[in-house]
Order: C-alpha cells, then sequence, then structure tokens
C-alpha cells in the first residue's frame, strides 16, 4: 500500500512539474503573440510610409521629366535665336 502511495505522490510531483511547464509554455506563447501583433502593425505602418514614398518619388520622377523637356526647349530656342 505505501508503494502505491509513493508511487501516486511522484505521479503527482510529474504532473505539477508538467502542469508548470504548460502555464510557462502558454505565458511565453501569450508574449509571443502580442510582440506578432505588434510586429504587423509596424509592418502594416511601414507598408503605408512606403506607399506614400513610392506615390511622392512618381510625382517628382513626372515633374523631373517635365522640367527636363522644358529645359530642352529652351536650350533649342537659345540656340535659334544665336
Amino acid at each position: 500500500m505505501e508503494e502505491v502511495l509513493s508511487e501516486l505522490k511522484k505521479i503527482n510531483q510529474r504532473l505539477e512539474s508538467v502542469e508548470n511547464r504548460l502555464v510557462s509554455l502558454e505565458n511565453r506563447l501569450e508574449i509571443i503573440e502580442i510582440e506578432q501583433q505588434q510586429i504587423k502593425q509596424a509592418v502594416l505602418e511601414t507598408n503605408e510610409k512606403v506607399n506614400k514614398l513610392e506615390a511622392i518619388q512618381e510625382s517628382q520622377h513626372r515633374i523631373i521629366e517635365l522640367l527636363s523637356v522644358r529645359s530642352i526647349q529652351q536650350e533649342a530656342e537659345l540656340k535659334r535665336l544665336q
């Protein structure tokens, strides 16, 4: 009978150890989920900023092309006047 009780105590101790590890893993998982959400938010914000920069860059590119055409036209006009 004592052997059975001793074995049950060992089993209970192992079970408690497993439960403690499980709680620890659940806590770590919760932290990882929070960090994942923060990373996701940072990625979304970065993507939004990149999209804005792309739009600005495209606008600047069109302006540079327009100014380039005007510069060439003015250069041609100056040569014609000389």
